[in-house]
């Protein structure tokens, strides 16, 4: 039997001893346990996927220097991994976020070509889709952005992802002050995707701000219909009245409700929540 569990290690039977702790260090990371994640990898690996979970744990620390150097390590031993650079993209724009006036359109520069090339390597890859929306929706004209770019990538958002490419055209319509349109895009996103939480929440937000506080309560009370307790419907449900001064006994319920709640790394982080329950006179 020795001999047997010698053979298996020497073939590749047996796990190498890596492979466990990046499997529990993704699941520390998918509960938002960052620091108890990084602490299961090793910063020298090798292997990108360990640099792409540290670059991510990192990221999502808002350590974004360090988030910068695994996903550039994740991206040199993979580089033809769409995914890993659509993160890279997503640091180097929070370097810019963060940097001074000076340095920061050369981080975000880097971003755009980032987004570009993922995009580049997997035309299917919606994330990155949405990213390079993003940025060419966001950033002035002198760094690569613009509405008629933005335009582009919705379409061939919708191509593949069609409430998606829906609620993007509606963020470049309330761009272009065309409200009226953006409302029918939300609206036709809900309708092609009416179990989706997030479209039901863009369409409450966008209600809110145009002071029709009765039919975003409404659209609001739909989502929770859709999907009971879900803590991003709290987060949003608090934003809007933090936003509109109103009931912030229970916009603070709501916040301390989503804080309590074992949200997920792919949910609004905590700090979100912290900054709205300040804002909303709570501790």
């Amino acid at each position: 039997m020795a001999c047997l569990g010698l053979l298996l290690c020497i073939f590749g039977g047996v796990l190498p001893a890596s492979e466990p702790n990046l499997k529990k260090a993704e699941e520390l990371y998918q509960h938002t346990s960052y620091e108890a994640s990084i602490a299961l990898l090793d910063r020298n690996s090798g292997d990108p996927a360990v640099h792409f979970l540290l670059g991510r744990d990192y990221f999502m620390s808002g350590d974004f220097k360090r988030a910068t150097d695994h996903l550039e390590k994740a991206t040199e031993l993979s580089p033809s991994d769409s995914e890993y650079m659509d993160w890279l993209g997503r640091a180097y724009g929070k370097r810019a976020e963060t940097a001074n006036p000076l340095s920061a359109p050369a981080w975000a520069s880097k971003a755009r070509q980032a987004f570009e090339k993922s995009v580049a390597l997997d035309a299917h890859n919606r994330d990155a889709l949405d990213d390079l929306f993003d940025y060419y929706l966001e950033a002035p004209g002198f760094l690569g952005g613009g509405y008629d770019k933005a335009a582009q990538v919705a379409d061939k958002l919708a191509a593949i992802d069609p409430p998606q490419g829906l609620h993007d055209r509606s963020r470049l319509d309330e761009k272009r002050k065309q409200m009226n349109s953006a409302e029918q895009h939300l609206r036709e996103a809900v309708a092609a995707a009416p179990h989706s939480v997030g479209h039901l929440i863009a369409l409450a937000k966008f209600l809110a701000k145009q002071g029709r506080t009765a039919e975003s309560d409404a659209v609001l009370a739909k989502a929770q219909q859709v999907s009971p307790n879900n803590p991003r419907i709290w987060l949003a449900q608090a934003d809007i009245l933090v936003k509109q001064r109103r009931n912030l006994d229970e916009a603070r319920k709501l916040l301390n409700r989503y804080l309590q709640s074992p949200i997920t790394a792919d949910d609004p982080p905590r700090e979100e929540a912290v900054r709205l329950l300040k804002e909303a006179g709570g501790a």
